[in-house]
């Protein structure tokens, strides 16, 4: 790997998965623009990791291409109306990573294989073990695993009806993996744990009513 620059080992990096973490779940693939719904509070809170220094990158499976149950126009249609809803809400994503290939295809890019965010390492000069990845599936904490990241797993309609003990069971597989009940909350608790290091390095006592709102 070529040596990093000052400005790229610095930055900091949030990797995203798309379907249960931005917009809702659906069994049958977002096909088109039309089925695309962003969940609540999701677009604020990739928002308010932007404003707070966090680049943030979406890494998603979408098979349906490598099934023929959408194209490459579509696709694209989507994820550009996911980045018009963020614009409107002061957000972006800096790129967008996905694997286009059926289950039985054998690439190395659907996760939990590493192999889109190995890209996104070498993409942006990264060193993994800084980056965090937040998504909604056992599968993302294992692709986080798998690439050395930071996992985070979202609690919500893509574990389905797993109860409180078969979700610590799927966090216990991928040793220091958290859990958030959302998007926003996992954007709160980086902001927060953010702010605290700073104070900390400072010999400061964070102040209790500091909200993650107000946080720079």
């Amino acid at each position: 790997m070529p040596a990093r620059s000052d400005h790229s080992h610095s930055m900091k990096l949030v990797i995203l998965g798309r379907d249960g973490t931005i917009n809702r779940f659906r069994d049958d693939h977002v096909k088109s623009v039309d089925e695309l719904e962003p969940l609540p509070g999701a677009l604020e809170a990739v928002a308010r990791l932007n404003h707070a220094g966090w680049h943030t990158v979406m890494a998603t499976n979408q098979p349906g291409i490598g099934r023929g149950l959408l194209d490459m126009a579509s696709l694209n249609a989507v994820h550009l109306r996911l980045n018009q809803l963020l614009a409107e809400k002061g957000g972006r994503l800096d790129a967008v990573f996905f694997c286009p290939h059926a289950p039985d295809e054998g690439c190395t890019c659907r996760k939990p294989l590493p192999g889109l965010v190995t890209q996104i390492a070498e993409r942006f000069n990264v060193d993994l073990a800084q980056v965090h990845m937040v998504g909604a599936s056992l599968k993302d904490l294992q692709t986080a695993q798998a690439a050395g990241c930071i996992p985070h797993l979202l609690r919500g309609e893509r574990l389905g009806l797993a109860d409180e003990g078969q979700i610590q069971t799927q966090l216990a597989q991928v040793p220091g993996a958290r859990l958030h009940d959302t998007l926003a909350s996992f954007a709160d608790h980086l902001i927060q744990e953010e702010r605290r290091a700073r104070a900390d390095a400072r010999g400061e006592q964070l102040s209790p009513n500091t909200v993650p709102g107000d946080l720079n």
